[in-house]
């Protein structure tokens, strides 16, 4: 089974969260591994993070993040100036050929106030480049009668992403989906909606499932022939309406002579019963998004039925960019992982630090002496030498003139 290639190849994070500094190069799919508490989920939000931004004021995304100073990570002085920043280097942008670069600074004011330092965006090869460049309130473009009204406090691309060279970043960066299932939102009744995109928790499941099933019955029933191999026993899932809400409802079938059938709601089913149908929303959903990253799609799943949800996600590599987070060495035994699949993350003088696996590690997997997970239960899946640390303005930005 071949993995699409990554959308994203690489993502600079200067002052974010518990991360003072790292540059984190991905493949498909990429896999964070490391403790409770080492910033694994810090590491993802960046994508939720952008995605709010290219659809919310950045006022907003700050203020349900607690503000900016909840935000910009102010634990340590490798980074100078003190400001946030980020870069998405990307190819293969709405599975076309296309590759570029879309970074940002923001610098924090005086209560609570905030401004963006710098932007840029390019996109395309050299001779036919699309590019624009704001320093504060100036800007410059190479593209002709391109002059948005800025206002300090908010990004730029959002406003330009109407402009047709710049709208397939905008698309895709809005199109980055995290995942953490809760299982309490897919017990109780949901209120319809669209059903194009799945809620980060898993809320609006049941509207997603309907929207699955009315653009392809094939992927519906393929959710419940899945599910049927994570969840013995079950055979099928459907959604209920009950007034003006829906429900989930699931059938389980046992016994070979005389099978009995039952259907149960939501309400009755088991956490890794309710996180698995909810994995599956996100991975069938319609439209597909660009990316999703999912958040230890180990938790209450039985050991067994990890390889489902292994191959769950190396299908989904397949139409999309995948990248998961997880501490568990039952996850990490899938003969498929390789020392490119993995970053590790570890929480060291009050940051997490990034970095792919050491060489001796990388050395045990592509020769097959240990597997990854073999590896992490002997406390032996090591980092290899950190990337330079001290991201400066350098690293987020180019000359593009």
């Amino acid at each position: 089974m071949i993995s699409m290639d990554p959308m994203i190849r690489s993502l600079v994070l200067k002052r974010f969260r518990s991360v003072p500094t790292a540059r984190i190069e991905f493949d498909n799919p990429t896999i964070f591994v490391g403790r409770n508490g080492s910033g694994k989920s810090n590491l993802v939000s960046a994508f939720s993070f952008l995605a709010e931004a290219m659809a919310s004021p950045l006022q907003a995304v700050f203020d349900r993040a607690g503000g900016i100073s909840a935000v910009r990570n102010r634990s340590s002085g490798r980074s100078y100036p003190p400001h946030l920043g980020m870069r998405v280097d990307f190819a293969h942008l709405n599975g076309e050929a296309r590759h570029g670069f879309y970074a940002f600074e923001v610098k924090a004011l005086k209560n609570y106030g905030f401004s963006v330092v710098r932007e840029q965006c390019s996109i395309g090869e050299q001779s036919s480049r699309a590019w624009f460049d704001r320093v504060e309130n100036r800007f410059s473009s190479n593209i002709a009668g391109l002059k948005p009204a800025l206002d300090a406090a908010a990004l730029g691309l959002p406003v330009i992403g109407g402009e047709e060279r710049f709208a397939p970043v905008l698309r895709a960066l809005a199109g980055l989906r995290v995942y953490s299932i809760e299982p309490g939102k897919l017990r109780d009744m949901q209120e319809p909606d669209s059903g194009v995109a799945l809620k980060p928790d898993g809320a609006n499941v049941t509207s997603v499932l309907k929207e699955i099933e009315r653009q392809s019955a094939d992927d519906f029933t393929r959710i419940s022939e899945i599910l049927a191999t994570i969840v013995p026993n079950t055979k099928g899932v459907r959604v209920q309406k009950h007034g003006k809400n829906l429900a989930l409802q699931f059938t389980q079938e046992w016994g070979d002579r005389k099978p009995k059938r039952l259907n149960f709601e939501g309400f009755s089913m088991s956490d890794g019963t309710l996180r698995a149908i909810g994995l599956l929303a996100a991975v069938f959903q319609r439209p597909r998004p660009c990316l999703i990253a999912v958040e230890e799609p180990e938790a209450t799943i039985h050991p067994g039925a990890l390889e489902s949800v292994l191959d769950l996600l190396l299908y989904a590599s397949r139409h999309m960019q995948v990248v998961v987070t997880t501490h568990s060495p039952d996850l990490l035994d899938a003969k498929w992982i390789t020392d490119r699949h993995l970053r590790l993350v570890e929480w060291r003088e009050g940051a997490s630090h990034v970095a792919a696996v050491s060489d001796a590690n990388r050395e045990a997997l592509q020769r097959h002496l240990m597997g990854a997970g073999e590896l992490l239960r002997a406390n032996a899946l090591e980092p290899g030498p950190l990337f330079d640390e001290r991201i400066d303005t350098d690293l987020l930005f180019e000359d593009l003139r």
